[in-house]
């Protein structure tokens, strides 16, 4: 029996990169809708228990993907409600690679460090939705969190959304660009740092986390000119840089892509899985990086 993976994407157009990583995989046919909405949900799921006995669901699965996360978690949750009984499939989200990415940071970061609990954790521009992932993920492993935000509100929806998900402590600073940097970083007192900021943007110049003392790990997840941690390397993947370990978005990309496709796989090994960043996490936590 095929492998088929329904991807509802809200874009008008949807992912090819979703399409492609999914075959590779292990998926036989991707079932591409677009321009998805809540109110489409139902019905689209409904095709896909409705058509093969319960013992063959575990051959069918569904990925959530598009570029905005918000949007996706809201298809997830009507998804997850249209299941019942016996008729489940496995589903995935990662809008924008938006978990697979923060994973994969995390978990490089983790390794490096050996342990993040009780250690101070800075991610700028920690309001999107790969920095809030991340800071959740590291205040759920015990580490003190300070996110960064252009905008004090914007900051306190994301932390307090961030806290009361993943739990553990989170702070915000405001940080309007990378002349502030310098203040944060004497702030919080970081000993890692990871830029989740938007591509092109420089936020943290060189001089202000370079022979910082405490400072044991930078990663920076943009890989477009200028790069967001000055002095950081795309290709770095476990560098030492001015006595730091450094991670740079292709280092951490390569992880990503295992991460992404180890998912898809699992999803048709059973009907009732359902990847988020928390299980996703769980699952790269026993892959190589």
């Amino acid at each position: 029996m095929k492998k088929l993976l329904l991807q509802l994407d809200s874009n008008r157009l949807p992912s090819v990169f979703d399409e492609v990583v999914a075959h590779d995989a292990g998926a036989d046919s991707i079932m591409q809708r677009a321009g998805v909405t809540e109110a489409d949900v139902r019905d689209l799921i409904y095709g896909c228990i409705f058509t093969r006995g319960p013992k063959d669901l575990h051959n069918t699965a569904v990925f959530i993907g598009g570029s905005d996360m918000a949007i996706g978690e809201k298809l997830l949750a009507v998804a997850q409600k249209t299941l019942f009984g016996p008729f489940r499939v496995s589903m995935m989200l990662d809008a924008n690679g938006s978990n697979t990415t923060a994973v994969a940071a995390v978990i490089k970061i983790t390794r490096a460090m050996g342990d993040v609990r009780d250690r101070n954790v800075l991610v700028t521009a920690g309001t999107g939705p790969v920095g809030a992932r991340a800071a959740g993920l590291f205040a759920k492993s015990g580490a003190h969190v300070t996110i960064t935000s252009r905008r004090n509100e914007e900051g306190e929806r994301t932390r307090t959304a961030i806290a009361a998900r993943f739990g553990g402590k989170v702070a915000l600073r405001c940080m309007r660009d990378a002349s502030e940097a310098q203040r944060v970083l004497d702030d919080t007192q970081p000993e890692v740092v990871l830029n989740a900021g938007p591509a092109g943007v420089l936020l943290v110049p060189r001089a202000a986390w370079s022979g910082r003392p405490g400072l044991r790990v930078a990663c920076d997840l943009n890989a477009v000119p200028p790069l967001g941690i000055e002095g950081i390397d795309v290709n770095d993947d476990g560098a030492t840089r001015d006595g730091v370990t450094t991670f740079g978005a292709i280092g951490v990309g390569g992880f990503k892509m295992k991460v992404h496709k180890a998912c898809i796989a699992k999803l048709f090994e059973r009907s009732d899985t359902v990847f988020d960043a928390e299980t996703i996490a769980e699952l790269a936590a026993g892959l190589p990086a």
